[in-house]
């Protein structure tokens, strides 16, 4: 669990868990929307591809984005 604060945030953290995690040897991602990507091969095989997913997202217009 996440316990550190964002920047701009104030007051107690609140909770977080990971993005990431595995089922069986495969690795997954998941995204605040509740969509889960993956097999991968691996936990870092796993942060590339959430990697790759957030820039895609961010070259979305405003409007298309995920919120």
């Amino acid at each position: 669990m996440d316990t550190q604060r964002r920047t701009g945030e104030h007051g107690p953290a609140p909770f977080r868990s990971s993005r990431f995690f595995c089922v069986g040897s495969k690795w997954y991602f998941t995204t605040r929307e509740g969509f889960d990507s993956g097999p991968f091969a691996s936990r870092e095989r796993a942060e590339i591809g959430l990697k790759r997913f957030l820039h895609v997202v961010r070259m979305l217009p405003e409007e298309q984005q995920l919120h």
